[in-house]
């Protein structure tokens, strides 16, 4: 489900030391709603053309946007400015800590709309604020499962509650992967095919064993046992033995789950006595690497195979011509 509006209070405490704000009425307009991640400049708005103005974006006022309100005549100015905080504007950042023209502060503060300055120069404003805003309004999921970096590839696990999903996890940590989230991973898309797992801020890298409890997984195994949050590249789902169940036995026909409408490769372990399935991770995890690489053994294998049968037939053929002597 998308994220909860901002406001630009909760924006400004954020970003506060990020991006060197400072307000220019402080308390001014902190409670109003962010309605989405874009930001602009209001452009030909300045000259009074207003059609087609997303007034629902944060607003910026560069050097160009500030010299030409100070080059107008009081009254013309007034007039622009009080067009432009007609609209629900969320807030107005000027870059490059710019004097502001006279009327700037008046008409915004009549408006509600907070005014807040900043040192950065314009495009390095753009630069940083954007992905944070991305970031803050990306779709997002939580999702029962745990989330592990193995050999650089992100294997996140399901299945049904107490099949082994930690436990499998624990095993790999203790072989130098690094957990990232255990039993609630929060997914956020990013772009178009990427999703970043990571865990609740309240049980980050935290553990549950059956049996045991919770336990502390930097705490025991190191800081390098843990990352903060990991791309979500395969999906692992582990479910109890079934002979009656139907098994993928070469690994040409690649089965595929969609998470928050991004299309990602799944892999079905069953589980039965005996079998490792932390190696079986690994393998899993190697194996992606070696197709992205662009080596797929299946379809390797399966070549071979065909390639094989072509030439036994051809020698069959020409074995029966020699010796059909009519």
């Amino acid at each position: 489900m998308p994220n909860p509006k901002v406001t630009v209070g909760q924006l400004l405490d954020r970003l506060r030391g990020t991006l060197q704000l400072e307000e220019i009425e402080p308390g001014t307009g902190l409670d109003r709603p962010v309605g989405n991640a874009e930001v602009s400049s209001p452009g030909i708005v300045l000259a009074g053309y207003v059609k087609r103005f997303s007034a629902e974006r944060l607003q910026v006022l560069g050097e160009t946007e500030i010299t030409y309100l100070t080059s107008l005549d009081a009254l013309e100015r007034k007039r622009i400015l009080e067009l432009f905080f007609s609209f629900p504007i969320p807030a107005v950042f000027i870059t490059k800590g710019q004097r502001l023209p006279a009327g700037l502060k008046e008409t915004a503060s009549a408006a509600g709309i907070p005014l807040i300055r900043t040192k950065l120069k314009t495009a390095e404003f753009y630069r940083r604020i954007k992905p944070v805003l991305e970031m803050e309004f990306a779709p997002t999921a939580t999702l029962h499962g745990s989330l592990a970096d193995v050999f650089g590839v992100g294997l996140f696990f399901t299945g049904m509650s107490g099949i082994g999903k930690s436990e499998c996890v624990l095993d790999l940590v203790e072989r130098g992967h690094r957990l990232v989230a255990d039993d609630l991973v929060i997914v956020s898309k990013r772009g178009n095919d990427v999703l970043i797992g990571r865990g609740h801020e309240m049980q980050r890298h935290y553990m549950e064993i059956r049996g045991v409890g919770l336990i502390d997984i930097p705490a025991i195994f190191g800081i390098r046992a843990v990352r903060q949050q990991k791309r979500i590249e395969v999906v692992v789902q582990l479910e109890q033995w079934n002979q009656d169940a139907i098994v993928e036995r070469t690994g040409l026909d690649v089965e595929t789950t969609t998470m928050l409408e991004v299309e990602l490769p799944k892999i079905t372990v069953f589980l039965n006595p005996g079998k490792n399935i932390t190696v079986i991770a690994e393998v899993i995890a190697l194996n992606h690497l070696l197709r992205y690489s662009g080596i797929h053994a299946p379809e390797a294998f399966n070549d071979r195979l065909i390639k094989k049968m072509k030439t036994a037939a051809a020698s069959n053929i020409r074995q029966y011509l020699q010796e059909d002597h009519e």
